[in-house]
């Protein structure tokens, strides 16, 4: 699944992955289950992370394919936040490749900007135990503090604002974007609006899912 900050992606990804009867993997969650394990890699990964860097592209590559080889994503999986750049989408292509796998579809959900710019402003977490609510579909009941602890006003997340919001589309532009030339080349892409219902934008992506033919071995 591929898409801007604040699409939907990991809303969607939820749904489609147990309607299909597949595993939902994303990075973050197969970068902490690592460093949880203290994997080789979950240790590498956690040495860049204490030294302030991003994990980099060889650790995160070898730990989501380290993740595609377990039983259940044998005969699929969705992706969720993998791949961000064009090199880690050819580093998986070629991992796939070597087990007689391929990307069948990528999909690709779509919002204006200003939608996004909407919808990720309206995110709020408590301070204390950071459960997170959405100002516009999951509000608190009083519609300003937090549900499990009443006294605490919910706040804007640092990255939540205007400006961090549109900092994070140029870099999503830069790094991210590319991926749709690339796949839309390999003829793997199907573009869906994301604004609509939950339940309207899921049934696009099930029928989208369904369009395209298996990679063959």
């Amino acid at each position: 699944m591929l898409g801007a900050p604040g699409v939907g992606k990991g809303t969607q990804g939820r749904r489609l992955a147990p309607a299909s009867g597949l595993p939902l993997l994303s990075p973050g969650e197969i970068l902490r289950e690592a460093v949880a394990r203290a994997t080789p890699l979950g240790l590498e990964a956690r040495r860049q992370m204490d030294a302030g860097r991003l994990v980099d592209d060889r650790v995160m590559i070898a730990l989501v394919n380290e993740r595609l080889t377990r039983a259940d994503a044998a005969t699929g999986f969705v992706l969720d936040g993998f791949p961000r750049t064009v090199p880690q989408a050819r580093a998986l292509d070629d991992h796939l490749a070597g087990r007689g796998q391929g990307i069948d579809v990528v999909l690709y959900l779509q919002v204006s900007e200003d939608e996004l710019v909407r919808r990720l402003s309206g995110r709020r977490e408590c301070p204390v135990c950071m459960r997170a609510y959405n100002l516009e579909g999951m509000a608190p009941r009083d519609g300003m503090h937090c549900d499990d602890h009443p006294t605490m006003e919910l706040r804007v997340r640092a990255d939540d604002g205007e400006a961090a919001v549109r900092q994070r589309f140029e870099e999503y532009r830069a790094k991210t974007a590319p991926l749709v030339e690339y796949y839309e080349a390999l003829g793997r892409l199907r573009r869906v609006s994301g604004t609509g219902t939950a339940d309207a934008v899921f049934a696009a992506l099930q029928h989208e899912a369904g369009s395209v033919p298996p990679v063959k071995a």
